[in-house]
């Protein structure tokens, strides 16, 4: 069993189109490490659309009480939305980190449209497209690849979230004045 154990918790959000991998990578990441997940379109489904941003709301302002770690897949697609996210989890105590998933474009519109939850039709796929505003370098997101398989994705986060601890570790003296060593703890069992 493997448990995702940092010393801040983390608002892990996912972003990117339609259909670039994001269900895929989240499910799996919750999964392997426990986390709880909240997915939008799931909400959606079982609660009817009108009801989901209120209902995925409350559902996170209960899960930001536990300071546990959390994975979100949802209204990401605009920077507003995803400025909006950040204020939210940071005044709750919690760090952000954006997983920006990529996909080529065909692929992720075929898939958007096979989806199982939730399918779309073209039309809807292509506004939703339009709608999405890239990330920015300030948001510092970890970029992966929608192709890949979960072992390489999680690679690549997993040594996001870890990198203050390793730099922690380089340390052979105490730290001096002037360096103050990283919050994140990552323990895997």
């Amino acid at each position: 069993m493997k448990h995702l154990s940092l010393n801040q918790p983390h608002a892990i959000v996912m972003v990117g189109i339609p259909g670039s991998g994001k269900t895929f990578f989240a499910e799996k990441f919750a999964e392997t490490f426990h986390v709880p997940y909240i997915d939008y379109k799931k909400i959606a489904v079982l609660a009817g659309s009108e009801q989901t941003e209120a209902l995925a709301d409350y559902q996170l302002g209960e899960l930001f009480k536990t300071g546990q770690s959390i994975i979100i897949e949802g209204e990401t697609d605009t920077r507003v939305s995803r400025t909006e996210l950040t204020r939210k989890a940071r005044k709750a105590g919690y760090e952000v980190l954006f997983i920006w998933v990529q996909s080529d474009t065909p692929t992720a519109k075929q898939r958007a449209l096979k989806d199982k939850v939730m399918p779309m039709n073209s039309e809807e796929y292509d506004k939703r497209v339009k709608r999405f505003t890239a990330l920015t370098p300030l948001e510092k997101p970890v970029v992966i690849s929608g192709k890949h398989t979960y072992a390489s994705q999680a690679k690549v986060v997993l040594q996001r979230l870890a990198a203050p601890r390793a730099e922690i570790s380089a340390h052979t003296t105490a730290p001096t004045r002037l360096e103050q060593p990283g919050r994140r703890n990552i323990t895997i069992r």
